[in-house]
């Protein structure tokens, strides 16, 4: 499950639908209840997510950096007219319409990850949304306020297991004008507060401490530095990718592995 969510969490194909289906795998070959969700495999979901932030900070810290001492430094100076002031502003307005969009579906959201049937017939639509974005791309333009809160709608349905957040963000980004590298890090960096934000408020609010003291850890640290690593790697060779090829290939992807899962899920349910 580490390696699912380190790969699958940067590229265009849902990294929630792969845990889901990796989890489902896994309770078949047990013989588990696959239809269930326990709050130790959700800790574990939001650790390694964390994991793979980690190697997102590590790779874009640069970008990360200037975009924060800028914003800082232009409240101080007012002057908002500066490149990473303007982006700071964007992810701030970017995070907070995701915030809110998820606020109001994050309990649907929630119940759709014990049912890989559903999970799978989003991941098929996950893919016509890749197989149409730069068919349907508009002028080519820089970030604006405007698309960035049009990323950040995207972003907010992503909260349902098999809309990718990466694939959503990134063809959003792409119909409204910008080319893949630069809607590649829009989206990567736009990752960073909202994952933050979703793993410290679903502990606080939801987990019991008494049940975290049963976890297995060390198989939970395991899974976390498979996270990290592949997290780490996909993001070096998926912005690689994107300076040469469109998102079409992803799609195909999405459709293929989505057909497959509602296979399996109307077999084994």
């Amino acid at each position: 499950m580490g390696l699912a969510q380190g790969i699958s969490e940067f590229l265009p194909i849902s990294s929630s639908a792969h845990i889901v289906f990796t989890s489902t795998i896994y309770k078949i070959l047990t013989g588990a209840d696959f239809q269930t969700t326990g709050t130790e495999e959700i800790f574990f979901d939001i650790l390694i997510h964390l994991a793979s932030l980690l190697a997102v900070i590590i790779f874009f810290f640069k970008d990360i950096k200037k975009i924060i001492s800028g914003f800082i430094c232009g409240l101080k100076t007012k002057n908002y007219k500066n490149f990473e002031f303007r982006t700071g502003v964007f992810v701030i307005a970017a995070t907070f319409i995701t915030c809110v969009i998820a606020f109001f579906i994050k309990d649907i959201a929630h119940k759709l990850t014990e049912n890989p049937l559903y999970v799978s017939i989003l991941l098929l639509f996950t893919g016509c949304i890749l197989f149409f974005s730069e068919k349907l791309k508009g002028k080519t333009k820089e970030l604006s306020l405007k698309t960035a809160i049009f990323i950040g709608i995207a972003q907010g349905f992503a909260v349902f297991p098999g809309l990718s957040r990466s694939g959503l963000t990134i063809a959003t980004g792409i119909y409204n004008g910008l080319d893949r590298l630069k809607a590649a890090r829009f989206s990567f960096i736009l990752s960073v507060p909202i994952i933050i934000l979703a793993s410290l408020v679903y502990p606080f609010l939801e987990l019991d401490i008494n049940d975290i003291r049963t976890f297995n850890f060390g198989a939970m640290a395991a899974g976390c530095i498979c996270s990290f690593i592949s997290g780490f790697l996909c993001i070096k060779y998926f912005m690689k990718f994107l300076e040469k090829f469109s998102l079409k290939g992803f799609a195909y992807y999405c459709w293929i592995v989505g057909i497959l899962m509602i296979i399996v899920s109307l077999k084994f349910s």
